[in-house]
């Protein structure tokens, strides 16, 4: 029983988490602002619903393999972040080098 319910209370606030981040992408002024929102928030929430997952499933395989997912979208997050960073700076100031 405890363990279902920290499994939810996980997957519950990575929802949050994704709720957060999304609000941003939608409500912040600029680009870069946007796209920290995103890679913060969604990779957090990502994050809490994989562990809360492979609470819930209890077997060490699922947990082992959400572990890696969850570092493989941080790494592409933080690339992509830096991307579209870089873009954004280059349409604001031209001699920003890309």
């Amino acid at each position: 029983m405890i363990v279902d319910f920290t499994a939810s209370t996980l997957i519950v606030a990575g929802l949050a988490f994704y709720t957060a981040g999304t609000v941003g992408l939608l409500r912040f002024p600029d680009q870069r602002s946007r796209v920290h929102a995103l890679s913060k928030a969604d990779n957090l929430g990502l994050g809490l619903v994989l562990a809360g997952a492979a609470l819930a499933w209890g077997d060490p395989r699922v947990a082992l393999t959400a572990a890696v997912v969850w570092l493989l979208a941080l790494a592409s997050a933080t690339v992509s972040a830096r991307v579209v960073a870089e873009d954004a700076a280059a349409e604001e100031d031209p001699a920003c080098p890309r």
